[in-house]
């Protein structure tokens, strides 16, 4: 799915959803949110449609929650306590998203932590983001067809196990930007706890994609709550992304990752003296993170702990990672965010 026909797509969509009585532009409001978040605050849809707060998104929201394609989500008695929740499976079946998470009701941080990132989505209308697992998917299928990635190759989850494995790439369910001007792709993490532990990982699934492209950029969303934790990010940034591990190192990794699977297995196992120096020369939590993806996603994560193509387009200035504080407060419900 080139980038032209994914804008054929997303206007497509909006469109199945006039027939419902919305204008061209709610339409294209409640596709956006569909795609990116399932919920919206009033004033999200004010800035979207360049209107003031007033009597015409009072409407518009009203009439969504009488015809029961939204519900109110109170957080307190004030009105500013209110976000919607689009759930109605109607309106995700006409835009061919029946199976979207988003219609379903999350726990409450979670859904504070989606209104965070449509503010994301609408705050850059100069980029074309892509919202879902399946677009995400089906653009990079095609645009790096040459290179025929698996699947497996493509930042994913698995969960279950053996034959009941299931495969989920993207499901991190961050937005992924494509910037036809500036020629680059924005990636975007939302950062929910003090730890990077979660952050690590998502580089490490997001390794092999990234090399690949020309030029990204990496927007690293922090709410202030966490702010101080900023430099450890950037630490698991330069570690992951700039210090690659020299392959001899990397083959010992391997060999130590395995005897650790191993170990299990012998109930009278005695370290080695290779075992211990690499015990002791592993014992990071950038090691600790690596295994368990590892563990997951098997030998190939190793290899791209000792490429340089990640570090290279660093050197080259075709990749940047940007820290952005979020100031804004949602809906007095700030300290939620990574509680679930």
């Amino acid at each position: 799915m080139s980038l032209l026909n994914f804008r054929d797509v997303v206007a497509e969509r909006a469109e199945c959803l006039q027939p419902l009585g919305f204008t061209e532009r709610q339409s294209r409001f409640l596709a956006t949110v569909m795609a990116h978040s399932g919920v919206f605050l009033e004033r999200q849809y004010c800035r979207f449609a360049g209107i003031a707060h007033g009597q015409k998104s009072h409407d518009f929201v009203n009439r969504l929650v009488q015809r029961g394609f939204a519900r109110v989500e109170a957080t307190s008695h004030l009105y500013q306590g209110r976000f919607y929740h689009l759930h109605h499976k109607r309106l995700y079946s006409l835009i061919g998203q029946t199976d979207n998470r988003n219609r379903k009701r999350a726990h409450r941080s979670r859904m504070i932590e989606r209104l965070m990132l449509l503010d994301i989505v609408l705050y850059d209308r100069d980029v074309l983001w892509l919202g879902t697992e399946g677009d995400k998917a089906r653009y990079f299928d095609e645009c790096l067809a040459r290179y025929r990635m698996t699947p497996r190759e493509l930042p994913h989850l698995t969960f279950g196990s053996g034959a009941n494995q299931v495969l989920r790439p993207f499901a991190d369910k961050l937005p992924i930007g494509v910037d036809p001007i500036g020629d680059r792709y924005v990636f975007t993490y939302l950062v929910t706890r003090s730890s990077p532990q979660a952050f690590r990982s998502f580089l490490m699934r997001h390794y092999s994609l990234m090399r690949l492209l020309l030029r990204w950029t990496l927007r690293v969303y922090v709410p202030k709550k966490f702010e101080t934790a900023i430099p450890v990010f950037r630490h698991a940034v330069n570690e992951e992304f700039r210090c690659p591990l020299r392959p001899r190192d990397g083959e010992e990794l391997l060999w130590f990752f395995r005897q650790r699977r191993d170990v299990s297995r012998q109930p009278a196992f005695v370290p080695d003296t290779r075992y211990v120096e690499a015990a002791k020369q592993f014992s990071g939590l950038r090691f600790a993170v690596l295994e368990r993806v590892w563990r997951l996603h098997g030998d190939d994560v190793i290899w791209n702990v000792y490429s340089k193509g990640i570090e290279d387009q660093f050197d080259l200035g075709r990749a940047s990672v940007d820290f952005i504080v979020i100031s804004r407060q949602y809906l007095h419900l700030a300290h939620l965010v990574g509680v679930a």
